[in-house]
């Protein structure tokens, strides 16, 4: 099926720089409008789902009393059993905390994401968080957005590199509509998703993230996603205990990542069939519910209670404990959702029990806030899980609104970076994909070469002679122009072949042949080629092969007419030049 308007959007990425530049941001803003409504029907279809589970779609805690015991453990059961046909009558990739699998589309794919997949996912995750499943909501949302963006690009035939920029855009869009959280939604992007911080790159993400905190604020309201106490300091002596709060949050959040993916494995080895395993997560999961219903769903509410002092130091040490299991229990057997909550969850507890034991053992002059070592410890626990400081910080720094948070929470988020990055030097993302054999480290650099078409870097001001030229005008135009190969085409400027430096050697020393032959007679007919749309990844790969150090570019139509040259030394400057770029 012919798609006019997609071949019309193309042909302007084919213009000026500023025309191609000014399209994108006009299609990042249409995937952060896209991203907004798509986070909003989500919301609304984890309500209508927890609904129709327990006939009430407000926090769980404030109707967890009416909730008949046993019901408490058959409804999440029968939630991952519901979860488990989706996966096995839709995808199997519906499993899981999603964003490792966003990651591999970005490195692998080239931002490409399938219909079938991020419905199943959608789906799978609002009945694992409609029926109490422990578990985040911003996984699914940055799906939604991801697929939104890829699911435009592809539309409009945009090439990979545009491609993984919109599924970019789309998760940025995810992130800023779920906490009300632009420039977090644009660093997790940026940070997380891609590892580039080119400006190129950097821009449409920026309008994509903004559009959605918009769309959302205007529809929801423009208040942050959890109830923010003030930030408070009582001595200077308290900047001394965020470094300690960090590097507890660092051992917290490889506990987190050990736990989940040992719960995983457990899973795994189970001779049972895969939808199976989802139900007996669930009723595990219930059966903790009956003791600390605080680990049903997103738990936001539970959040909020410790952020306003309202919970005692037993439980909150307690529910640290219970939070791990249960959100590992509910990943680990197969249902759908995010981590993202779950580690905030996590931070809050782990900051709120530090803060109290510390204003318990301390005798401070002034009163300390544990309320703010909650605050505090949930980007902490954030930054420990995923490996992204910068993300974290952000995040609560827009929550919260204070300035007075950035110096101790930039301590203790890259303190607990760094403490779990030595324990553990995997990011709970990452290690999901390492543990399938895939190493985004590598990947992301291979990506640079696999995002890059032939026809940005190809030289298409090149010296071709006739088929029938003598041999002696070739020679000539190799020693008059320094010469490394020549490129032999027909009356039609078809490819005939190339003569390289070593192939006119002989000819050169001995006159006579070279007013005998013809520059046919010396071509290698057999040369291989690229086409414009080939990337710069099967270009090098051909080179090594053939072992040379240029490929003739011909046109895609197979007419084999002569475009240009592809030279190694242009795409391994290319890949250098992009490489600084990523990160300058």
């Amino acid at each position: 099926m012919k798609l006019p308007a997609g071949l019309q959007i193309s042909n302007l990425f084919k213009k000026w720089r500023l025309e191609e530049h000014l399209t994108l941001y006009l299609l990042a803003i249409a995937v952060g409008i896209l991203g907004g409504y798509g986070a909003i029907l989500f919301r609304l279809l984890i309500k209508v789902s927890q609904f129709i589970f327990y006939q009430d779609s407000k926090d769980f805690l404030s109707f967890a009393h009416k909730i008949p015991f046993y019901l408490k453990v058959l409804i999440p059961a029968l939630g991952g059993l519901v979860v488990g046909l989706i996966a096995r009558w839709g995808t199997e990739k519906a499993r899981g905390h999603g964003v490792p699998e966003l990651i591999e589309a970005v490195v692998i794919r080239g931002g490409r994401i399938s219909w079938r997949t991020a419905t199943a996912r959608v789906s799978a995750a609002a009945v694992t968080i409609g029926a109490g499943g422990s578990v985040g909501r911003e996984g699914p949302i940055i799906h939604i957005g991801s697929f939104l963006g890829s699911a435009v690009a592809q539309v409009l035939r945009l090439g990979r590199d545009r491609e993984r920029i919109l599924m970019s855009c789309g998760a940025a869009a995810g992130i800023s509509a779920t906490f009300n959280a632009p420039i977090a939604g644009m660093l997790f992007a940026v940070e997380v998703l891609l590892g580039d911080f080119s400006l190129g790159t950097f821009s449409p993400i920026v309008l994509a993230s903004v559009t959605a905190a918009v769309i959302s604020g205007f529809h929801l309201g423009s208040f942050p996603a959890f109830v923010i106490p003030s930030f408070q300091i009582g001595s200077l002596w308290e900047y001394g205990l965020y470094p300690l709060l960090g590097m507890l949050c660092g051992l917290v959040a490889v506990g987190f990542t050990t736990t989940l993916y040992l719960c995983e494995d457990r899973f795994n080895d189970l001779p049972l069939p895969a939808w199976v395993k989802p139900a007996l997560g669930g009723m595990l999961l219930g059966s903790m519910l009956l003791v600390v219903p605080q680990v049903f769903g997103v738990g936001y509410g539970a959040v909020n209670l410790a952020l306003l002092n309202k919970m005692s130091l037993t439980l909150m040490g307690a529910l640290i404990l219970a939070k791990i299991v249960a959100t590992s229990i509910s990943l680990g057997s197969g249902s759908t959702g995010g981590i993202l909550a779950p580690s905030i969850f996590i931070g809050a507890m782990t900051g709120g029990t530090f803060g109290l034991l510390v204003a318990q053992v301390l005798p401070l002059a002034q009163p300390l806030s544990a309320s703010s070592y909650a605050l505090v410890g949930m980007g902490a626990l954030v930054a420990g899980s995923i490996h992204a400081p910068v993300t974290a910080i952000l995040l609560i720094f827009e929550l919260s609104g204070k300035y007075q948070i950035i110096f101790p929470l930039l301590m203790a988020c890259f303190l607990s970076m760094i403490t779990s990055s030595l324990l553990k030097r995997r990011s709970i993302y990452s290690l999901k994909l390492l543990r399938r054999g895939i190493d985004i480290a590598q990947g992301r650099e291979q990506t640079i070469l696999r995002n890059i078409a032939v026809k940005d870097v190809m030289v298409r001001d090149i010296k071709s002679v006739l088929e029938s030229t003598p041999m002696v005008t070739v020679v000539d135009l190799f020693r008059t122009f320094n010469l490394s190969c020549l490129t032999v085409v027909n009356a039609h400027g078809e490819l005939v072949g190339v003569i390289s430096f070593h192939d006119i050697v002989g000819a050169a020393s001995e006159e006579e042949m070279a007013y005998l032959l013809i520059a046919r007679d010396m071509a290698d007919t057999q040369v291989d080629t690229v086409v414009p749309g080939d990337t710069l990844a099967q270009a090098l790969a051909k080179m090594e092969a053939e072992k040379v150090g240029q490929l003739p570019v011909v046109a895609e139509d197979g007419s084999g007419k002569l475009l240009g040259l592809i030279l190694e030394k242009e795409v391994i400057a290319t890949y250098e030049r992009e490489l600084r770029l990523r990160w300058f």
